[in-house]
């Protein structure tokens, strides 16, 4: 049942975002950023595990960019059923990887526990902090690993009442829109 309900929400976010032209998106993005950057777990840390984002995503290329100069920007790097972690090294070491995500090339980054905030992308969240995916487990598998601050990011049209979770799913520890921030109720 709860496949059934995740597959029908995924559907429903997708027909949401055909309403939002990509300069509308782009915007958003902006908004949005510009207020993490002034979060103070984002300036305090060091390292941070971030993504490049595809064309329906919360837009973070240039951020990463510009970020990359003052911290260690990890990104994640998808290999066969797991999330690989691999340093940003400059958008001339990227090269399309799995579903079209531009991925670094560089190092192998392992020391998870160096990683002091996680900025995870979603196609919807909870205001529990409970996150849906595109449906793979990546971030399942990647997130149960860290103990990073995490926090979800995303449209507001994105921020559902309610996610239905399974055992393996992780919360954020808030979830942040162009719109709107809030720490989860989780525990």
């Amino acid at each position: 049942m709860q496949k059934e309900e995740k597959r029908l929400l995924r559907r429903y976010i997708a027909e949401k975002k055909r309403y939002y032209p990509q300069e509308i998106l782009s915007e958003y993005s902006s908004l949005l950023l510009n207020k993490l950057e002034k979060h103070l777990v984002f300036t305090q840390a060091e390292t941070i595990l971030l993504y490049y984002s595809l064309p329906d995503e919360v837009q973070t290329h240039d951020f990463v960019e510009k970020w990359s100069w003052n911290k260690n920007i990890i990104l994640p790097v998808v290999k066969g059923e797991e999330l690989e972690l691999r340093r940003y090294t400059g958008k001339q070491n990227l090269q399309k990887g799995s579903y079209g995500i531009e991925e670094p090339q560089g190092e192998l980054f392992t020391d998870y526990e160096k990683i002091d905030l996680a900025i995870i992308p979603g196609v919807a969240f909870d205001r529990q902090g409970n996150r849906l995916g595109r449906g793979k487990g990546y971030y399942d598998r990647l997130l149960k690993q860290l103990k990073a601050y995490k926090i979800g990011i995303c449209f507001d049209f994105q921020i559902c009442e309610q996610i239905p979770t399974e055992e393996f799913d992780k919360p954020m520890d808030e979830i942040w829109s162009e719109q709107t921030s809030f720490t989860s109720h989780n525990p």
